[in-house]
């Protein structure tokens, strides 16, 4: 049995929504992933504050996407859940391995970024369909990538 969406938003609109944030689902599991990769990678001096760091990174972004993954299902639409679908999706790349401490804090901070930019680049949709519960996401994440960005990007000052 199928049951009609009727949250004052149109399925064009929920459609467009939900393309965007299952482009940022891919991102941050793809951020996810990368990131404990890195939490069990890392090694030399910094490696007690690194692995910790990550660590905090990666349980904040695995109760990111289950948030993000939520918010496409209530808007009506299947969140993809797979690495084949993610691996489509992300605008992201896969750590290549054997990346030195300050590489990885590079590149994180780079994707961390990027992921902010994702989401803010769904915002002209969400705007359009007056869908508050999704911008109220998305400024979240953006919030919480782009302190996270600038705080691995201290660790590469001089």
């Amino acid at each position: 049995m199928s049951v009609q969406i009727n949250n004052g938003m149109s399925e064009a609109e929920r459609v467009a929504i939900t393309d965007g944030l299952c482009g940022l689902l891919a991102d941050s599991y793809t951020l996810y992933l990368k990131t404990h990769n890195f939490h069990w990678n890392v090694k030399g001096p910094m490696f007690n504050s690194l692995h910790a760091m990550f660590e905090v990174h990666y349980t904040e972004l695995a109760l990111a996407v289950d948030e993000i993954a939520e918010r496409i299902r209530a808007l009506g639409m299947p969140a993809p859940g797979s690495y084949a679908a993610f691996a489509k999706l992300t605008g992201l790349k896969e750590a290549a391995g054997g990346e030195k401490a300050l590489e990885m804090v590079a590149k994180l901070a780079a994707d961390h970024e990027a992921v902010s930019a994702r989401a803010r680049s769904i915002f002209p949709q969400v705007e359009q369909a007056n869908d508050q519960p999704s911008a109220d996401l998305l400024t979240r994440r953006m919030e919480v990538h782009e302190k996270t960005a600038w705080m691995l990007r201290v660790l590469l000052e001089e």
